[in-house]
């Protein structure tokens, strides 16, 4: 990749561990510090706009949403100044913090930001049961698992493409979770803006009210923290959409599809050369296997969370 106008290098470049879809790098120069993401586009599970994303990022930071500056975008390549901050654990976030984030979300609904139109989402994938068999054939350590939640997986792949969405659709974040922020003096920073794009407002707001609302699992949800991100989105100028399952069939669904690429990925035994390494798609799937069977069976009790 061609870094030359970020400027003289006084280090080599560093590689920061642990991203759950693509590769980031750190690297200093004479103009300063910088996060330097390698995007996996050979496995991808859907096309990268990476103009419109960049365009999207580059208004969000005009207007004061608080995010790492947008340097440079490439086919394969992103590029923001590096900010130094506290990572936010798995954890119930301050009800502040939490209040905050609506508000940003609501800042972000907000923007005019041109963006091209994209096909329909394609159906939730009905291969689980050709998937465990292809895991028992090449001795996955989780084969057993993923055979016994077939079924409960066709269930989800239903779930989600029957919800009815209620509407109305925004440009947004879409993945505003606790490994993609930062906690700077207090408050939120908000990173990793590549899944960006046109979401119903209630499973954008559904998925990162739980988020920040729960520890690891789902036994640990704390209400308070839940209403406070919507309390924030209404003081921020945002209108809450109606109750419903809809709240959390897209953070269920982007779940599923995360799931089956890291089955996919596993399945080739093969260390791949973008993307996460082979040990954190192992980790995704147990993950998955264990959580999304639980996420599924509580759609009951977490719209109790909306009234």
């Amino acid at each position: 990749m061609d870094l030359s106008h970020l400027g003289a290098p006084i280090g080599p470049m560093i590689r920061v561990h642990g991203g759950f879809a693509n590769r980031m790098y750190r690297i200093d120069t004479d103009h300063g510090s910088f996060a330097v993401k390698e995007l996996n586009l050979v496995d991808r599970r859907w096309t990268y706009h990476v103009e419109d994303v960049f365009r999207f990022e580059r208004a969000a930071f005009a207007a004061g949403i608080p995010m790492p500056a947008p340097v440079s975008a490439g086919h394969g390549t992103l590029v923001h100044r590096w900010v130094e901050g506290e990572t936010v654990p798995e954890a119930p976030v301050p009800a502040a913090y939490a209040f905050e984030i609506g508000e940003i979300l609501a800042r972000i609904h907000a923007l005019d930001v041109a963006w091209t139109p994209a096909s329909i989402e394609d159906p939730a994938s009905r291969d689980w049961p050709a998937l465990a068999a292809r895991a028992a054939a090449t001795r996955q350590p989780w084969a057993d698992e993923l055979a016994s939640q077939v079924e409960t997986f066709l269930a989800i792949a239903h779930f989600v493409d029957t919800c009815e969405r209620p509407g109305p659709v925004v440009l947004t974040h879409r993945d505003i979770q606790p490994w993609n922020l930062l906690t700077r003096e207090g408050r939120p920073v908000v990173l990793d803006w590549e899944l960006s794009g046109m979401l119903d407002l209630s499973g954008e707001l559904g998925s990162t009210a739980l988020s920040l609302a729960k520890g690891p699992g789902f036994n640990d949800i704390k209400p308070a923290i839940f209403r406070s991100v919507l309390d924030g989105y209404v003081a921020g100028g945002g209108a809450l959409p109606p109750s419903g399952p809809s709240w959390f069939v897209f953070m269920i669904g982007a779940w599923l599809g995360h799931t089956r690429w890291n089955i996919l990925r596993c399945l080739t035994g093969v260390e791949a050369s973008t993307g996460p390494d082979l040990a954190l798609s192992h980790e995704s799937v147990r993950n998955g296997m264990r959580g999304l069977p639980d996420l599924f069976g509580r759609i009951p009790e977490l719209e109790a969370l909306l009234v």
